[in-house]
């Protein structure tokens, strides 16, 4: 029988990290048939912080995240804190106008005006969302601040209630109002921003650690919360003075939250700059560029963020006239015979025809094209084919920059293209009917 070598020693070692390049080793195994020793390589104390920060932190981190994450985070929990101990003010000022406290108060009172409250911002937030749903992923910066705006304004409602005790039934109901929009466009944007952040498909545990986040910062601010109220408790300017200045604090850190997100999808406005960037210089902006040149307030936009102002996507043909029947008529069948969308200049406005087969690169491309027009539109007579030519000599070349400096070009996000259509062309004529 033959002999079998027997190994007379083993070492293995124990590593700790889901991602390769963050594995750190732990402990070393000596074995032999007369000895056995383990020696770690992390302290205790190592071992316990690296276990807390796994409650707060994706797996994986920081290779596992967006570079943007962690700035987003700390400015977006530093808000989160300032909300929390406002609503502590706001709250304590809400009950004392609903009478607790007070001998006068009845119990049926009280709880019909909560209810009504509730039942107000329900409602509120159901409308919100059948008017804008559908639009809250594709401008997520813009409608993130203007939730938390919208918040801002439900706790000075709150706040203002028992300054106007007859009025009470109507502040507090409005201030239940704006706040469920908060809880919509909130909800709806972080959805959004979760994926955005994710880069090993590790979505649910994003959201379940940025939980974890905002479970310990609700919980500091309600200490402090406690704390300012008590402290404040009788002295109205106290407490306004606390409120705003927290209400400041609050929107500076929105700002700088969304001004650290360096998405990386195409959306109307993200397309307009950098189609427009790229018209002037022949260069792609990379996405930490365009964030810089991208607009989150909703009342301003950088002169370069205005074409897709100009651009109507999803138009419905029964809303056509003759006339622009017409215009279709008389456009060249080779310019729109083979793609699946057509463009037509009405009132300044390129609008764009979806033919009812087209797929989410056709209605990219047709976006693309309609910003084209939009951006040469003053500049010549001929649009129509000035633009055609434009795309088909650069815009290969365009969406293959855009792949390569980061960007995401599978989609357009925008609302639902709701009105799609089909057409056919004469083959006595070639000209499409």
């Amino acid at each position: 029988m033959e002999d079998k070598e027997i190994t007379s020693k083993i070492v293995v070692e124990e590593w700790s990290g889901s991602s390769s390049m963050k594995l750190s080793r732990t402990a070393i195994l000596t074995a032999s048939i007369t000895s056995f020793s383990v020696h770690r390589s992390d302290s205790r104390f190592n071992e316990v912080r690296r276990k807390i920060l796994e409650a707060f932190v994706p797996e994986g981190f920081p290779s596992s995240v967006t570079p943007d994450y962690v700035p987003f985070q700390i400015w977006d929990s530093l808000q989160g804190l300032s909300t929390y101990i406002r609503t502590m003010l706001s709250t304590q000022a809400l009950l004392s106008a609903i009478g607790v406290g007070e001998k006068s108060a009845t119990v049926i009172g009280a709880t019909f005006q909560w209810f009504l409250r509730d039942f107000t911002g329900m409602l509120g937030g159901i409308l919100f969302t059948f008017y804008q749903g559908s639009n809250l992923d594709s401008n997520a910066k813009m409608w993130r601040l203007v939730a938390d705006l919208m918040n801002d304004i439900g706790m000075l409602m709150d706040l203002l209630s028992p300054l106007f005790p007859s009025a009470f039934l109507v502040i507090v109901c409005l201030g239940s109002l704006s706040r469920s929009f908060t809880g919509v466009a909130s909800g709806a944007t972080r959805a959004a921003l979760t994926q955005h952040f994710s880069l090993q498909n590790n979505a649910a545990d994003i959201s379940a650690k940025e939980g974890s986040q905002e479970t310990v910062a609700t919980m500091v601010g309600m200490v402090l919360g406690m704390l300012l109220a008590r402290v404040t408790m009788g002295y109205p300017l106290a407490i306004w003075f606390s409120f705003l200045s927290l209400t400041m604090l609050h929107m500076y850190a929105n700002y700088r939250a969304v001004r650290c997100l360096c998405l990386t999808t195409l959306n109307s406005e993200r397309s307009s700059i950098l189609i427009h960037h790229f018209i002037e210089t022949g260069q792609v902006l990379t996405p930490k560029q365009a964030s810089h040149m991208e607009h989150v307030l909703p009342v301003w936009r950088p002169k370069n963020a205005k074409l897709h102002k100009r651009v109507n996507l999803g138009v419905r043909v029964s809303s056509l006239n003759h006339q622009q029947m017409m215009d279709i008529l008389a456009l060249p069948d080779s310019l729109y015979k083979k793609a699946k969308y057509l463009l037509m200049v009405r009132n300044g406005v390129i609008n764009i025809i979806i033919h009812k087969e087209a797929t989410a690169a056709d209605i990219l491309q047709s976006f693309m094209h309609a910003l084209v027009m939009a951006n040469i539109m003053d500049k010549t007579k001929s649009v129509h084919a000035e633009s055609r030519q434009w795309m088909d000599k650069h815009y290969e070349v365009f969406m293959t920059k855009l792949q390569t400096s980061g960007w995401r070009t599978e989609r357009l996000l925008s609302p639902s293209v709701t009105w799609s259509a089909s057409w056919v062309c004469d083959p006595l004529n070639e000209k499409i009917s």
